[in-house]
């Protein structure tokens, strides 16, 4: 057995053990999918020397340009605590530089390099194979409307709450 979520849903003596109405919950759900996502993508980026965030970390700088740590930090939710490993990896392995701020030389402006950009698009593929898997029993059409719900779902929990009207 490769995880929790897969053994609480084993067949036990003919029966299945989780309980019908768990596995009617959104919540337990999703949860349990993206305990699958994470070990595959985990282990499938492992194969390839890489991690999550050095991908996070690429995207970013590729779609929106050079950027402090601390603005990387907020682009792709990774703490800043540890966004200094994973600069320092990327670094180490020539797919970023980080050069001093112009404007503010106690900081530095992280930028992807040509290496950087290629090591992405790599990636990219691989993530695209692992999500074909991920997504297997999904038609190419119900992927498409699982990523949109995904998305609207995510992007309603991550709003920030409205601030009510002022007299």
């Amino acid at each position: 057995m490769s995880s929790r979520a897969e053994a609480a849903d084993m067949p036990y003596d003919g029966e299945t053990k989780t309980p019908e109405r768990l596995r009617r919950r959104a919540s337990r759900l999703l949860s349990g999918v993206s305990a699958q996502s994470d070990r595959l993508m985990n282990e499938g980026l492992a194969q390839v020397d890489a991690r999550k965030w050095h991908y996070a970390v690429l995207a970013s700088l590729q779609e929106h340009g050079p950027g402090s740590q601390a603005t990387l930090s907020r682009r792709t939710g990774i703490y800043r605590s540890d966004m200094v490993g994973v600069l320092n990896e990327l670094a180490e392995r020539g797919l970023v530089e980080r050069m001093p701020d112009p404007d503010d030389r106690r900081r530095n402006v992280i930028t992807i390099t040509a290496q950087g950009r290629r090591h992405l698009r790599r990636l990219d593929k691989v993530l695209d194979d692992l999500h074909d898997e991920l997504l297997a029993p999904l038609t190419p059409a119900e992927r498409d409307q699982f990523v949109q719900l995904l998305t609207r779902l995510l992007d309603h929990h991550t709003q920030p709450a409205p601030h009510p009207p002022t007299s």
